[in-house]
């Protein structure tokens, strides 16, 4: 038996050992966690006041107003009242060119008006002393194959300065009997009238 309380084997503590093993770990997980969140939030304060200072830094300077001396005030509000001036005497001038345009484009179509106007009067007045001469013309050939005293009767009606226009147009014997038979003061009222006609005109 004695042997047998020689041979007593020594109670086992590994669990003891393995729990003493594995409990330490634990609490220093614990501090490596709290060291590890206190450096995220000092990083994180860091990173916030560098950000803070970035947008300080980029944020827009306040502006600052410079008033000009009183000359300099006074001086640009004068040229800004000439400037106006001018701009209204500028746009005056425009509306006044424009009325001038206007005035010289009526103008210019009443003178086209009265040129149109003169050629077709012209054209009319052509016509009509065409037409005028062209019945003097008969006229003419009339009285001289009339018989010189039925000539004579005709032409002793009419008054002497239109006697003279038609004599002076008839040939010289044809009218020279006409002149003989008529009365001698009208004969020589005609006469006269074409004596003074053929006077006046150009000899070349």
């Amino acid at each position: 038996m004695s042997g047998a309380g020689a041979a007593v084997v020594a109670p086992d503590r590994t669990p003891a050992r393995r729990a003493q093993k594995w409990g330490r770990p634990g609490a220093l997980w614990v501090i490596i966690v709290l060291l590890a969140s206190s450096g995220m939030i000092r990083i994180g304060e860091t990173a916030g006041q560098a950000f803070a200072v970035s947008v300080t830094s980029t944020a827009p300077a306040p502006t600052t107003t410079c008033e000009p001396p009183p000359e300099s005030a006074a001086l640009l509000a004068a040229l800004r009242s000439r400037e106006m001036a001018l701009a209204k005497r500028e746009e005056a001038l425009a509306s006044r060119a424009q009325t001038v345009a206007l005035a010289q484009t009526q103008l210019d179509l009443k003178l086209a008006e009265l040129i149109a106007a003169e050629d077709r009067l012209a054209t009319t007045l052509a016509i009509a002393d065409g037409a005028a001469e062209g019945d003097v013309t008969r006229l003419v050939t009339l009285y001289e194959n009339m018989k010189p005293k039925d000539a004579a009767a005709l032409f002793s009606e009419m008054a002497p300065e239109f006697a003279a226009g038609f004599l002076s147009r008839m040939r010289p014997d044809a009218a020279a009997q006409v002149l003989a038979g008529l009365d001698p003061k009208a004969a020589y009222a005609i006469s006269v009238l074409i004596a003074g006609r053929n006077a006046n005109a150009p000899v070349q």
